[in-house]
């Protein structure tokens, strides 16, 4: 016995120092991937010493003699903080992600490789200014040397059982890509194949009707609104006698239907210095992107001799996003700058008519081209390289077939080299509003609204990027032949063909992902599913709603999570519930009586009208989606919210044939919809009662590989669940893991008074004291400062002797 109680007490002593040595090594090598913070490194390729000093959140603070010494530190610094990170940034539009998690992967790498975009980088490198690639290489340098001087390889790398690859200089433009494809539709132009799926299953004026935009909500900048939508008569189409009235094809359409997806988006507004209490005019920013861990951007500082600063020195303070060297957003004392993505039209489907004696060979205008074939070899950790052969024209790669079986291309201005480079960084040097909007028109990036304020109190709107298509001869909403002569893409716009605001009489500018002008500049820039519109409006009326403003009112405006888009939907839901006598609908309609008109976590009465919207949304349109899904099964509505105008036409005027012949009247629709609520919601523990929006608008923001871990593990590395307010349709846009990745407010020359707030935190480094901080004041919304605090850290990086 006392010799079996020996081996057992041996055995638990051994197994607790496996696990101390276990936990020990992991340890060891998440310690040693953590940035180094203080002392000082020689490092080749800086002309002078570059000061990194870092405050209790690791907000950065780089200090040196040049810009270029101050873009090899900031590769360094990003190194060290998310080399992991921008590796993925560069992975993803290059289809390359397979090499780190297997075969999970491939799907996304097939579908990125298609692009090419790893040549379209080389080649964009190449097209480069000297001075461009120069500032391209002094980062690159910064990134290895940062990624060099860690103790270990960062921790996701030993987690992976990879090996981190250098830095190359194109990798810059790779991040850019995977910028296009976060903002332009992942680069599938899904949104266009489902209008054309529309249309081949329905009648025109139906699938008009049905992707009308919302006079109600817009609220453009220039320019009239919308028409109203116009809903088809009997004799244009008439559901009572559609081909799909079945319960099995409208359950199937319903359950793949959902109103509030999420797409990358953004509030900016700006007001002139006539309405500020400094005089130099003040700009707010929040870019709505998937949350994770840590934050998309990083935050600095950077300062070096310009002569064109106030007295010669530049100080710039923003967010940067690791793998580029640019301040993204920011203020530089002369001027403040922030993007939303536009929502233009930046990609057409254009059909490849294959010589019918030679598939590999299609109709051009002037005869017929050869299709270039690239065998793309993708490699698959753990198991066998894929090989991929693209197909490419003129126009851009073969990607989907149009709904006649026509191979169709997709022409995607991310394609074109020369629609990367690195003029954003020329926005550090603005001195004034008209010379940020001048150098807008030259950005290599997704284009975007750019809105600028600067201390003279002037204040101002354009669209940034190079790349406008110029189109003729053909509808861009539908898949085109450019076979035919005068038919496609002509050139670029020209930067006065731009539309451009300066210093608009009421002194106020915002912008939302929304229409923001008309009639030809609407035409020019085109509708790639833009926002319908209420979030903009709301911003607007707030903006209006004021005289006089600080930064704190501009966060305001940022936090304000009113229900001003649901208020008509409650109205409608009493409506409803006010003459059904059914005891189960009670609750519902006592519930929803009082109108709190917020998306607060603790809020009940939001969250009942919310479903309720979803669900007359999901009734009202479910026999068209399953007509539709009865020819193209995967079939899904293009668009954020693109057919609540349709939707509320037709509750208001209750055309019968458009009404499912399930019910009798749109009435009983309505309350079916209410039923539907009832009992989804009221089974539930609690009642319809314990039903707040925060249970179901609860946080997910995540390190990526965090679901890879157990549970436990995992969950250290991911922010805490809290139950957060905001929806999509108001200026405070919050969803489980996306909404405002930033939130900024400033007036240029005032920074010390600009307010920054970010999710996520600074650094990837579980380890490291920046993990995650500034996370809880972005939840609450409290102000924090935009420029860094007191340092508490100093790294210095001296040139190398010699």
């Amino acid at each position: 016995m006392k010799r079996r109680f020996r081996w057992v007490r041996a055995l638990l002593v051994l197994i607790v120092i496996v696990v101390v040595g276990i936990v020990g090594t992991g340890w060891w090598l998440l310690a040693g991937s953590r940035a180094q913070l203080n002392g000082e490194r020689r490092v080749a390729d800086i002309g002078h010493a570059v000061t990194i000093d870092r405050d209790a959140s690791g907000v950065v603070t780089l200090t040196g003699q040049s810009r270029d010494d101050i873009g090899y530190a900031l590769g360094y610094v990003h190194a060290q903080e998310r080399f992991f990170e921008m590796d993925l940034m560069r992975r993803l539009p290059a289809g390359e992600l397979s090499e780190l998690f297997g075969p999970a992967a491939l799907d996304t790498d097939i579908n990125h490789r298609r692009h090419r975009l790893r040549a379209v980088a080389q080649g964009a490198y190449a097209a480069l200014t000297p001075e461009q690639k120069h500032a391209l290489d002094m980062y690159r340098d910064g990134v290895n040397a940062g990624v060099a001087n860690l103790r270990e390889k960062p921790w996701e790398y030993v987690l992976t059982g990879t090996q981190p690859q250098p830095w190359r200089s194109e990798d810059t433009m790779l991040v850019i890509a995977a910028m296009y494809l976060d903002l332009n539709g992942d680069g599938r132009e899904a949104r266009k194949l489902n209008i054309a799926r529309m249309r081949a299953a329905l009648p025109a004026p139906l699938v008009d009707f049905l992707i009308s935009p919302d006079p109600t909500w817009e609220a453009p900048l220039a320019g009239n609104v919308s028409q109203s939508p116009v809903a088809p008569d009997p004799a244009a189409y008439d559901l009572r006698r559609s081909p799909v009235n079945d319960g099995a094809a409208k359950i199937a359409a319903l359950s793949a239907f959902s109103t509030n997806e999420t797409y990358p988006g953004s509030n900016n507004f700006a007001v002139a210095g006539n309405l500020t209490h400094s005089g130099a005019a003040l700009l707010a920013n929040d870019m709505h992107l998937g949350l994770r861990v840590p934050n998309i951007w990083f935050r600095a500082r950077l300062r070096y001799p310009d002569p064109t600063a106030p007295n010669g020195q530049r100080d710039a303070v923003g967010v940067t996003l690791p793998g580029t060297p640019a301040l993204v957003v920011g203020s530089n004392g002369q001027i403040a700058w922030g993007f939303t993505n536009s929502y233009g039209d930046w990609s057409d489907w254009v059909r490849v008519l294959r010589d019918p004696h030679d598939p590999n060979r299609y109709k051009v205008p002037e005869g017929w081209a050869t299709i270039e074939k690239h065998e793309e070899v993708i490699r698959i950790k753990g198991a066998a390289p894929h090989t991929l052969e693209v197909e490419e024209t003129r126009w851009g790669p073969i990607m989907a077939k149009d709904t006649d079986g026509t191979s169709l291309a997709l022409s995607w201005i991310a394609d074109q080299p020369h629609a990367y480079n690195l003029n954003t960084m020329l926005l550090e040097h603005a001195t004034q509003e008209s010379a940020a909007l001048d150098i807008a028109p030259t950005l290599g990036m997704p284009p975007q609204n750019l809105v600028v304020a600067d201390s003279a109190g002037h204040i101002g709107w354009t669209i940034a990027g190079n790349s406008i298509p110029l189109r003729t001869g053909f509808d861009p909403l539908r898949p085109a032949d450019w076979s035919q002569p005068n038919t496609g893409w002509t050139g670029w716009a020209a930067p006065a063909q731009y539309p451009r605001i300066e210093n608009p009489a009421e002194g106020r500018l915002w912008t939302a992902n929304n229409r923001t002008v008309g009639d030809t500049a609407f035409a020019l820039l085109g509708n790639g599913g833009q926002d319908i519109g209420a979030r903009a409006q709301q911003i607007r009326d707030d903006l209006q709603a004021r005289a006089d403003f600080a930064p704190a009112n501009l966060l305001d405006i940022q936090l304000d999570d009113h229900a001003v888009f649901l208020t008509r939907w409650q109205q409608l839901l009493q409506q409803t519930l006010s003459d059904a006598h059914e005891p189960a609908l009670g609750p519902l309609r006592q519930l929803t009586s009082t109108w709190g008109n917020e998306a607060t976590a603790p809020s009940v009465d939001y969250r009942l009208v919310h479903a309720f919207r979803e669900e007359v949304h999901k009734l009202a349109l479910a026999p068209f989606a399953a007509q539709i899904k009865q020819r193209f099964p995967d079939f899904d509505w293009p668009g954020p919210g693109n057919q609540e105008a349709a939707v509320w036409t037709m509750i208001q005027t209750q055309p019968v044939n458009l009404l499912d012949p399930a019910y009798k009247d749109w009435h009983a629709l309505l309350v079916q919809a209410a039923r539907n609520v009832s009992s989804t919601l009221g089974q539930q523990p609690g009642g319809l009662a314990a039903r707040t929006w925060g249970e179901i608008n609860r946080a997910q923001i995540k390190h990526p590989l965090s679901r890879a871990l157990p549970g436990f593990v995992g969950h250290f590395l991911d922010m805490p669940e809290d139950a957060l307010p905001g929806d999509n349709n108001m200026p405070r846009v919050g969803a489980p893991s996306f909404g405002a990745s930033e939130r900024m407010d400033v007036a240029p020359g005032h920074e010390d008074q600009g307010i920054m707030e970010m999710p996520g935190g600074q650094s990837d480094n579980p380890l490291s004291p920046f993990y995650g901080t500034g996370h809880e004041d972005w939840v609450q919304g409290h102000p924090t400062p935009l420029l860094p605090g007191e340092t508490k850290y100093t790294l210095v990086l001296e040139p190398t002797a010699g």
